[in-house]
């Protein structure tokens, strides 16, 4: 489910954020699913409950999942959040696009890269 890579530099808690987070966006954990107890995830992945937690708030506050009193956390309906990541990863991409301009790529040179960019991140698959 969640592998934490602790050479990564990141805290804990964001790593979890990010992990569950692609889950519930590419549908791996559909809307009103229960989410792993803390207590339960911190055992599995062999980490303070606390560290769970912490990442479970985040969720909530970015409105990923909601919370019921006394009976857990489920996934929210992500319609919206995933919306406004599509948005975020654009913005990203704009950026990216500004700089290679800016060092003489051509629009064309871009669109390579990205083709191969995507067939790597697929490990050869199609677009």
């Amino acid at each position: 489910m969640i592998l934490i890579d602790y050479k990564d530099r990141r805290p804990i808690y964001e790593q979890v954020i990010e992990k569950f987070q692609q889950m519930i966006l590419c549908g791996a954990l559909q809307p009103n699913e229960p989410m792993p107890s803390v207590r339960s995830l911190a055992m599995e992945l062999s980490i303070n409950p606390n560290t769970i937690q912490r990442a479970y708030q985040e969720l909530e506050r970015s409105g990923y999942i909601y919370t019921m009193k006394g009976k857990g956390s489920f996934v929210s309906d992500t319609t919206d959040a995933a919306t406004t990541k599509r948005q975020e990863i654009r913005e990203e991409i704009q950026g990216f696009v500004d700089k290679a301009l800016a060092a003489g790529i051509t629009g064309d040179e871009l669109v390579e890269m990205m083709t191969v960019c995507i067939k790597d991140a697929n490990k050869g698959g199609e677009l």
